[in-house]
């Protein structure tokens, strides 16, 4: 079995010696389990600060951020997917995944494909479109990544299971008006719809979905709904975070994966 520590937090603008420490905690509060990945959400350093996304960019080797979350994997020896970070290579700034091993080693990172321009967002005013899909071999499996927007775009999970996925991970910011979160009803709505679409994610392409996600106050005039969810390749969701900030736990059998990709190979075929 395979223990995955999934981390949700509202992380605090600009302030990314708060946001870290926050990280922090819950790896150190879930420390006497069995760590075998911990995964953070989109911007997990600095929050949705659109007018000051370039501010903490960090090299190509994830600068000071990147250094700190490599320092946490090695000690409490587990996997991390640092998801995101805003990453500046030449001229151009990336929204960057960085995956790191329990030695602190990075392993690879993955430039979001699918950028944000909707109801507010500005993503590709700042930050340039990644070009490759992303799967990672760890200790524990194939890790396949892609990043909140991307969701929406169903080929590219289905690459990703075809190269081998046995987990997707997808950090996420996935916000929503504020008129709409502060309405019950309305907010239900949107996080069942999450939930639905997460779900079909992880049935149609037999694997394991992990998604990371912010949650409350993200923005002037914006909430992250929070909902983050582990969900096995049956559909079924194990476990929610639902609104607060924290940390869900759960172990994982990764030969559910390999046992339904050997008798309806659905996900392997165009």
């Amino acid at each position: 079995m395979t223990g995955i520590l999934n981390i949700q937090i509202n992380p605090s603008f600009n302030k990314p010696e708060v946001n870290l420490k926050k990280i922090e905690h819950f790896i150190k509060k879930n420390s006497d389990k069995k760590l075998d990945m911990v995964v953070l959400p989109e911007f997990f350093s600095t929050g949705n600060d659109y007018e000051n996304y370039t501010r903490y960019a960090v090299d190509e080797n994830g600068g000071e951020t990147i250094e700190f979350i490599k320092n946490l994997a090695k000690k409490y020896n587990t996997n991390i997917i640092a998801g995101t970070v805003i990453e500046k290579s030449g001229l151009n700034y990336y929204n960057t995944v960085f995956a790191i091993d329990r030695k602190g080693q990075i392993t690879g990172k993955y430039r979001k494909i699918h950028l944000f321009d909707y109801m507010g967002g500005n993503e590709r005013e700042i930050f340039t479109p990644g070009e490759n899909i992303v799967t990672i071999n760890t200790d524990i499996g194939n890790i396949g990544l892609a990043v909140s927007h991307d969701i929406r775009f169903p080929l590219l999970y289905k690459k990703l299971s075809k190269a081998g996925a046995d987990i997707i991970i997808q950090p996420c910011a996935w916000i929503i008006p504020d008129e709409i979160y502060n309405d019950i009803n309305s907010l239900k709505y949107a996080q069942d719809m999450w939930i639905a679409i997460n779900r079909t994610r992880a049935y149609d392409n037999q694997v394991y979905l992990i998604t990371s996600n912010q949650t409350k106050t993200s923005g002037s005039n914006g909430s992250a709904i929070g909902t983050s969810l582990i969900i096995a390749p049956t559909s079924e969701v194990i476990a929610n975070a639902k609104n607060d900030q924290g940390a869900v736990y759960t172990q994982i059998d990764l030969q559910l994966v390999r046992y339904y990709k050997s008798i309806c190979p659905i996900a392997q075929i165009d």
